[in-house]
Formats: C-alpha cells, sequence, structure tokens
C-alpha cells in the first residue's frame, strides 16, 4: 500500500513542473502589473494606461470572444442532437467524419487558412462568383472582425460538440423513445430533455473554449489588421515594440479578470445546485 509520503514524492515532480512554468509566472505578471517601472513605487498607473490606450480593445475582445462562444454553444448543440437524433445514416457518417478535422489543426494553421479562404479574391467568393450568386465586383473581403468570428467557431465548435455529442450518447434513451411515442418532435426533444441533462458538459466545453480564444494571438494578428483588436495583440505589441511589461501585464490581468468572472459563475451555479462543478 503506498503511504502518504510516497503519494506526495510521486507527484512532487509534476507539482514543481507547474509551479515553475504557470504558478510562478501567473504570480509575477499580476504582481507586476501593479509596478511603475518610470517612476518607482506601486499603482494603478499600469492599468490607468492601458485603458486610456486600449479601453475599445478590451471591449472588442469581450465581445468577440462573447459572440463566438454563443454561435459555438449553437452549432456543438445541433451537431450533438443530429448525431444522437438523426436517422439519415448517410448523413450521421458524413458528419462525424467532417466535424472533428479542425479539431487537429493549430490556431496558426487555422489562421493561415482562413486568411486565403476568407479574403476578397479568396476561395469563398471564388466560389460564390463561380456560381453566378454573385459579381466578381461584389466580393468583399472577410478579414476583420467576422474572419475572427469566423475562425474562432470553426476551430472550436468540434472540441465542444465532441463533448456534447459524448455525453447525449450516454443518456437513458428510454426518456428520449417515450417523448417520441408521445409524438414529441426531435426539436422539442432535443431542448426538452436532452440538453437540460448535458447542460453542465456543454458549459464546461464552452467556459474552456472562451479561456483558450481569450489566449489566442495568431488568429486576430493574421486576420484582422485593423483596429480595434483583441487585447492579446495589444500585449505582444508593448513588449515587442516599446519592452512595457507594466502595460502588457495590465492587460494580462484584465484578460485574467474576465476569464476569472466567467469561471466564477461556473463554480456559482454548481454550489447552487448543491453539487460538484464537473
Amino acid at each position: 500500500m503506498i503511504t502518504r509520503k510516497a503519494s506526495l514524492f510521486l507527484i512532487a515532480p509534476a507539482i514543481i513542473l507547474l509551479g515553475c512554468l504557470f504558478l510562478y509566472p501567473l504570480g509575477y505578471s499580476l504582481l507586476w502589473a501593479f509596478r511603475d517601472e518610470e517612476f518607482g513605487g506601486w499603482g494603478l498607473q499600469n492599468f490607468a494606461k492601458a485603458f486610456a490606450l486600449y479601453s475599445n480593445d478590451v471591449l472588442f475582445t469581450l465581445i468577440i470572444v462573447t459572440l463566438s462562444t454563443a454561435i459555438i454553444g449553437v452549432l456543438s448543440v445541433a451537431i450533438g442532437g443530429y448525431l444522437t437524433l438523426g436517422e439519415n445514416r448517410v448523413a450521421l457518417v458524413v458528419l462525424r467524419w467532417l466535424y472533428r478535422w479542425p479539431l487537429f489543426i493549430p490556431f496558426v494553421v487555422a489562421a493561415q487558412l482562413m486568411r486565403t479562404f476568407l479574403a476578397k479574391n479568396g476561395m469563398m467568393n471564388n466560389i460564390i462568383v463561380s456560381t453566378g450568386l454573385m459579381e466578381p465586383l461584389q466580393a468583399a473581403s472577410y478579414l476583420d472582425w467576422r474572419g475572427i468570428v469566423i475562425t474562432f467557431v470553426w476551430k472550436q465548435t468540434p472540441f465542444v460538440a465532441l463533448l456534447v455529442a459524448g455525453a447525449m450518447a450516454s443518456l437513458d434513451r428510454s426518456t428520449i423513445e417515450a417523448a417520441r411515442n408521445l409524438g414529441a418532435s426531435r426539436l422539442r426533444i432535443l431542448f426538452e430533455i436532452v440538453v437540460p441533462q448535458v447542460a453542465t458538459t456543454l458549459m464546461v466545453g464552452l467556459i474552456l473554449s472562451y479561456v483558450v480564444m481569450m489566449s489566442v494571438l495568431s488568429v486576430p494578428l493574421m486576420i484582422n489588421a485593423q483596429t480595434p483588436t483583441m487585447i492579446t495583440v495589444d500585449m505582444a505589441w508593448r513588449i515587442n515594440a516599446y519592452s512595457d511589461y507594466g502595460v502588457a501585464n495590465a492587460l494580462g490581468f484584465i484578460s485574467y479578470a474576465m476569464t476569472a468572472v466567467i469561471a466564477w459563475v461556473y463554480l456559482r451555479q454548481g454550489v447552487r445546485e448543491g453539487g460538484k462543478p464537473a
């Protein structure tokens, strides 16, 4: 039988690695966000400067990530619901084979793909023009906030859909079959029976996606070459152009706060329901 000391010894390397590579940089960044390197001392100067210069970018980031998360949730429920309740075998096989592809593509590759797909002369507009639905002069570039949302949704939907579909597949089919026997439509079964039972899993997937999208640099940097932009680009700019780690740390602190609010809502909901968050 493994003793308590032996257990601590076995997990010590993982704890040390976590502390050195995550907890220490995180604590250092949060602490030095309040350090004024120019005049010395501590205060809120970095935050005042960050909001003065990048308040629009903070709001832009919040809107983009929230909108993307909402769309991801809708699409994930739709995909998981069809995989659970769908009856067309060919469509089910194609959907299972197709929707997971973006899951294995890094964000930097996804951003490059979208640059060629959403450009004014990109693949999407060329396909639409070739079908005769649009004239070449009507083609417009989607390399702006719309491109960021499309990339985030395309990249993260498979991750959340995979979690949701797995949770739906593990449900007791008797309630679904009973609802079908009583004449309930598939849409009603999905939203009144299936979704409430997988709501916790859906929330976990959306929170993880929200946090991931908040930290992505390559997508806004490569797709949106205009202002406003996301705060990850601002942090990189402050460090690379000005070596201003104070403002960069302040922006990082703001992004931590934005993700912490979502995590707090999730934990509060779990406590209110009298159970432990999944």
